[in-house]
Order: structure tokens, then C-alpha cells, then sequence
């Protein structure tokens, strides 16, 4: 273990030379911290038995690392070719943890560990030559070729911790002690857990683009929000406090669980913490390379299933609701204490950074303020699934660092454990893990409340939805101009002078038509028949924000986030209200509109007719009806009887415009020649859709 370990690189500097030496002895400190833990392994067998099914065996993170930098290298232009194909094919992927219903079986030839310890060295001599003579400009940010060289080293302190886990995992028989990685011998009973009030305040979170301090994309963007006050446990749970609920049948006991914890239980049959056991003389705790008697006094050490059950349990003891806390209540118990994050490589006063111990250590050991171990010792499970700040983007070079945990099955972990370091050990570093997946991590809880309502993770993937999305908000193609947009710029135009309180979007889709009429209509009511679609439209106008994934080609996505403030919105979206319903069977109280628009939506009908010949009944006087539509009739939508034109009618063509004169005029004249509006709708980056959509104005006669 290095208690010198460097901590994070400060990323600003103007002096190129000296950011050269920084980073060298950055990389190769880590990659030398990296290559001890593996002495741990006690036999060649240690590298290819599994020690969990749910991970691939250690011979494949001890490659990962040094083909990750191969990888990113040659994306930033740093090196030229690879230094082995074979081995950077197979090392390159499989890392997150599996579900344990969907194991991976793959069998895989994997090479020898020498050959591995050797590419690890070619690795290492070609990442020394770029960091000594690659051109280099200062400062080094997200768009510097050299954030390849900082990314893969912080990429290499993750798995010096994720690896330590699976050690800790092996049996014992495969690892072995080491002097480089000592032990706390500090033990004892543990500290009866208190409560401590945390004042209400305010949180503002997300680094800026230029921050000189090295992050990954889920940590840029910005968050603000605002914490009632809480109470906290002024410990983090220790073994002796865990053990009361593990004696108390918590975990023979379903009521404590939530469902999808409890099917983990079952399926894993656990009946007390991981890396707890049981010999004659009592419990006992497994570290990496060996057991313990189980000292009272440490932190407990569960995944999120267990906490949560835990806290249930608690709340039956104290009559109270017994949580975690969320994100941003820890940054309000980290602001309430005195922990200060560390940026020099003195010793933290937090048992991080491998500083102190390659174990946890007694819960009341590091004090920070009315709390201990606000920071260190082992990660703290929170109530929030990881979710993206408003503004967040991926970087180009590592797409799927985090997007593939905006599912709401991975919760954030803050605070870093004894063994993280680097950006793992800052405090805006937002780490996220499945909820059944085990790392040196326990809990604190809150006491009182309930959960704050939880900021939205999703990114929709649903591939029709993504593409109304798109079409919707999204990018111009082919300088086709956004089609909602020239829709109400029409309807702007010809309500000029006339009445304006009330509008109806018939067939609004995702919403953008609603929203822009909104900006002139005093109410507008947006109806569509999908609910997918109504769904996707109310929760862009709850939360201002909107996140989906286009397909880019093959398997590859693409995201996107748009909000109603960066197109002009978010001011009128108040006037705006979202409901299910069928165009050809609206409900009587559906009237009194100045105006309705039916945009790409009758040859999408099972009876047109029947909507079309009531229209003048939902329509004020002098009210405006405007109808688009590209009229591609189909019988998979419209039954052919039903068709209002596009066909043969005593032997003469006859247009839907036809049949719309036919069926309008009655109560509506046309007052403009049809206007076709284009409009492109994409499916992938190389494959769009170009359509003409035929508009038609029509005012309400007054008398009938």
C-alpha cells in the first residue's frame, strides 16, 4: 500500500514541463498501486477462478485497465496503431455487474497471466512516452487529447477498488497477506448511534467545464435544490448496531424488505451481511486477505437491499420512518460538518486514499463536526438513483460511462471508502452501483420524512417515442424547418385579430404544438389516444426537462436532452394541459375552442368521417380549424369504406381535399389555397423520412 499515493491532478497549470512530471508520477503511481494489489493473489488459479458468477474472473481486470488506455488513446489521436488486438478485443468490455437472473456463461480462453503482465508493461512504456513527448497544450479539459491520459488513470483507481471487492470475494485459499497492505487492529464495542439535526439549506451541485480538477461527465451540469431539515445518524450503522437487526430475523423476515430486495434475498439466501461469518467462538469479518473476530465498532458493510430493510426494521423500533438520505442530503450533512476534501497528498483526516489502513476502521475514529466519517472509511448508500444534472453530456470518448446506469436500478454511493482515491475520494464524484451489487460500502440513515420527491434518471429508449422526441424538439435536418413550429406560426397569423383563449391540439403527440400555441393562447388542451405519448408530453411539462436516445446506427445511440427554458417555453407551459383521449369520441366538454388543430392526424383515424362532421360542434364562431395531413391512406389505420379520398368515386379521382370540402362546408369555408408544409422525421443518422404535409385553413361559419 502507498501512502503517498498522489491525489487528484490539478488540470490548470501553465507550466507544460511540470504538468508533464505531475502527470508521470500520477500514472505511474497508480499503475504501480494497481499491479500490488495483484501480489495479493496467492496462485496462478487466483487469476481465473471466479469469486463471484455475477463477474468475470481477476485475469480480465487485470488487463481491462491497460487496454482501456489503449482504446482512448487511439480515439484521442495520441497513438497510432494497438499493441495487441487479440488481447484488447477480449479485455475491453464486460465489466459492469450482471443481474443475478441474467448471468453471463461465456467461456473464455484467456491468456496467461505473464503475457498479461507483460502487455501490462508494453502499456505502461507506451503511455510514459506519450505523457513525456505527445504535443501538449495547457490547460488539459474535456476537449485536450491528453484527458485520454487522466481519464484512464482515474479508470485505473475504479478498478483498484472494484478489483479489491473481488478479492475480497475469493476464498481464502487464493489470496495471501501482504505488509504493503496492513490492517486496522482497532476494535471494539461500538458507540450508541445518535441523532443529528441537519439545518434546512440550500444545494448546488454540478462542476463547470473548466473546473481544473479532472471529472467524469455525470458530475458537470448543474443541480439546485432546496433540503428541509433533517435528523441524521451521527455514525454510519456499525456491525454491533447491524447485528440487532440480524438477531431479530431481519432477514428471515419479508415485511422488512422491499420487492425487489427480497427477491434478492431469496435468490441469494442471505441471512446476514456479505462478508460477515460464523465460527465457534461468534462472528467473524472477512477482509481482502484474511478474518477477523467481527469488530463491533467498524461500519456495516450491505448493499442497498439490506440498509433499506435495515431501516424499515428501524422504523417499526422507533415508531418513525427510518430512511436513507438522498444526494443532496448528504451534501447538506457535508456542508453541516467540517470536512474538508483533500487536494494535497498529505494524510486525509478520513480514512481515505489508503492513508491510514486497507480496512475500515471504529465508525467514531475520523470526527467531522456534529458527525463522523461524513467522508471515508466505507461508501454510503443513498435513496437517489443516479440520474444526469440538467446540462449533462457524455464525452466523446467514453459514451457509456454512465448513460447505462440511467435506468433507476443504480443507486449513488458518496463519501468513497478507505481504498478510494483520486476522484473516487471527492465529494462531487457520483458513483452508482445496482442495489444488489456489493462494494466497501454501509449506510447512515435519516429519521423522520419521507423520501423528497427524486429527480428524473430516464433517458428514453423506446424507439418510436425517441424519434417523436426528435421530431418534435430536436435538430432541423436538411433545412426543413421545425413542422410544429411553421404549424402555430400559420395559426399565429391568421388568429391575428381574433379571439385567443382557448385552444385545442387534437393529436399533440409528444407536445410541441401545445406548448408553441401556448405562447399566444390564453389555456390549450392537447389530446392524443397514446398515453405513451401524453406520458412523455406531461413529464416534459412537470420537469422542464427531456432526455432520449436515438439510434445512431446498429446498436450505437446517440443522446439528447432538451429543456423547455432553452426553447422559450417554460413561461406559458403552465397554460398547458395534457390528456388521453379518442379523437373520433371526444367527450361533449370538449368546446368552446377559438381554435383546433388536427396536424398528421385524420389519415391516422379508424372513421375520419366521424370526427370531421362534428368539428363545427367543438369550434366558436368565427373560430379557426386547422387541419394537416400528408394523406397516406392505410388500411392498417383506416379501414378503406372509411377513407374520405384518395380514391375512385364514379370514375373520377377523388382527393381528400375533396372529401374535406365535402364534409366541411356545411359549417367552415376554406379560406386559403392548401399550403404543403414539409417535414423530416428521423429513424437513424442515415436514414430520415421527408414528407409533404397539405395544410388547410378553415373559420367557422356564423350562422348554420
Amino acid at each position: 500500500m502507498n501512502n503517498t499515493l498522489p491525489v487528484s491532478l490539478c488540470l490548470s497549470e501553465t507550466d507544460i514541463q511540470h504538468t508533464r512530471e505531475q502527470l508521470l508520477n500520477y500514472f505511474h503511481a497508480t499503475y504501480d498501486e494497481y499491479e500490488s494489489l495483484f501480489t495479493l493473489l496467492a496462485t496462478t488459479e487466483s487469476f481465473y477462478q471466479k469469486p463471484i458468477a455475477l463477474r468475470h474472473p481477476l485475469i480480465f481486470y487485470y488487463g481491462h485497465t491497460a487496454t482501456f488506455f489503449i482504446n482512448k488513446l487511439l480515439l484521442a489521436g495520441l497513438a497510432d496503431e494497438r499493441i495487441n488486438p487479440d488481447m484488447e478485443s477480449m479485455f475491453a468490455v464486460g465489466v459492469d455487474e450482471m443481474s443475478w437472473d441474467d448471468l453471463d456463461d461465456t467461456h473464455y480462453h484467456w491468456p496467461d497471466v505473464a503475457d498479461v503482465r507483460a502487455y501490462r508493461a508494453q502499456v505502461r512504456q507506451l503511455v510514459d512516452h506519450i505523457i513525456r513527448t505527445a504535443p501538449l497544450s495547457l490547460p488539459i479539459n474535456w476537449a485536450n487529447p491528453f484527458w485520454a491520459v487522466v481519464m484512464g488513470i482515474e479508470h485505473e483507481r475504479i478498478h483498484l477498488e472494484t478489483s479489491s471487492v473481488l478479492i475480497r470475494q475469493h476464498q481464502l485459499s487464493l489470496v495471501k497477506d501482504s505488509p504493503d497492505w496492513p490492517v486496522c487492529e482497532i476494535s471494539g464495542n461500538a458507540p450508541d448511534n445518535e441523532l443529528t439535526q441537519v439545518p434546512a439549506g440550500s444545494v448546488c451541485l454540478g462542476k463547470a467545464y473548466d473546473d481544473p480538477i479532472y471529472g467524469w461527465d455525470n458530475e458537470y451540469g448543474q443541480h439546485k435544490a432546496e433540503v428541509d431539515e433533517f435528523l441524521a445518524s451521527t455514525y454510519l450503522v456499525s456491525n454491533q448496531e447491524f447485528l440487532c437487526f440480524v438477531e431479530a430475523q431481519g432477514y428471515q423476515t419479508q415485511a422488512y424488505w422491499e420487492q425487489e430486495g427480497w427477491a434478492w434475498r431469496e435468490y441469494a439466501q442471505a441471512n446476514c451481511p456479505e462478508f460477515w461469518g460464523t465460527t465457534e467462538n461468534g462472528w467473524k469479518l472477512r477482509l481482502m486477505t484474511r478474518e477477523i473476530p467481527l469488530p463491533m465498532n467498524w461500519p456495516a458493510e450491505v448493499n442497498y437491499h439490506e440498509a433499506k430493510a435495515f431501516c424499515n426494521w428501524k422504523a417499526k423500533q422507533l415508531n418513525q420512518p427510518v430512511r436513507l438520505p438522498t444526494e443532496d442530503e448528504w451534501h447538506r450533512i457535508l456542508a453541516h460538518s467540517n470536512y474538508q476534501h483533500l487536494l494535497t497528498d498529505q494524510p486525509d483526516k478520513a480514512n481515505l486514499h489508503l492513508h491510514h489502513w486497507a480496512s475500515s476502521c471504529p465508525v467514531d475514529y475520523f470526527r467531522h463536526g456534529d458527525f463522523y466519517d461524513v467522508a471515508g472509511n466505507v461508501w454510503q448508500w443513498t435513496e437517489t438513483p443516479t440520474y444526469p444534472y440538467e446540462g449533462f453530456d457524455v464525452h466523446p470518448l467514453y459514451d457509456d460511462f454512465t448513460t447505462p446506469t440511467f435506468d433507476d436500478q443504480h443507486n449513488l454511493m458518496k463519501g468513497g471508502s478507505w481504498i478510494s482515491t483520486g476522484n473516487e475520494a471527492l465529494p462531487w464524484s457520483r458513483y452508482a452501483f445496482r442495489r444488489h451489487f456489493f462494494q466497501h460500502a454501509g449506510f447512515r440513515y435519516v429519521v423522520g420524512g419521507d423520501i423528497p420527491e427524486q429527480a428524473v434518471s430516464h433517458y428514453e429508449t423506446d424507439k418510436l417515442l425517441s424519434e417523436y422526441a426528435e421530431f418534435h424538439y430536436g435538430d432541423s435536418y436538411f433545412g426543413v424547418a421545425n413542422f410544429h413550429q411553421t404549424l402555430t406560426t400559420l395559426a399565429r397569423q391568421v388568429m391575428s385579430g381574433r379571439q385567443t383563449r382557448h385552444a385545442l391540439d387534437l393529436g399533440c403527440s409528444v407536445g410541441r404544438a401545445s406548448f408553441e400555441l401556448a405562447r399566444d393562447f390564453e389555456q390549450v388542451t392537447g389530446i392524443d389516444f397514446s398515453a405513451r405519448f401524453i406520458d412523455l408530453a406531461n413529464q416534459f411539462r412537470n420537469s422542464g426537462i427531456l432526455r432520449y436516445s436515438l439510434v445512431d446506427e446498429g446498436e450505437l445511440v446517440v443522446l439528447r436532452e432538451r429543456t423547455l427554458a432553452a426553447l422559450g417555453l417554460d413561461q406559458t407551459a403552465s397554460r398547458v394541459t395534457f390528456l388521453q383521449g379518442d379523437a373520433c369520441n371526444l367527450k361533449p366538454h370538449y368546446r368552446g375552442y377559438d381554435l383546433v388543430l388536427a396536424a398528421n392526424l385524420i389519415d391516422r383515424l379508424y372513421s375520419p368521417q366521424q370526427l370531421l362532421t362534428t368539428f363545427y360542434q367543438r369550434i366558436n364562431p368565427n373560430g379557426i380549424l386547422i387541419i394537416a395531413s400528408p394523406y397516406t391512406w392505410l388500411e392498417e389505420h383506416t379501414r378503406k369504406h372509411e377513407w374520405i379520398g384518395g380514391f375512385k368515386k364514379d370514375g373520377e379521382n377523388f382527393t381528400t381535399l375533396d372529401g374535406l370540402k365535402m364534409i366541411l362546408s356545411p359549417h367552415f369555408r376554406l379560406l386559403q389555397t392548401p399550403d404543403p408544409v414539409p417535414f423530416v422525421i428521423r429513424e437513424t443518422s442515415h436514414k430520415f423520412q421527408h414528407t409533404l404535409s397539405e395544410v388547410t385553413i378553415w373559420e367557422r361559419k356564423t350562422s348554420l
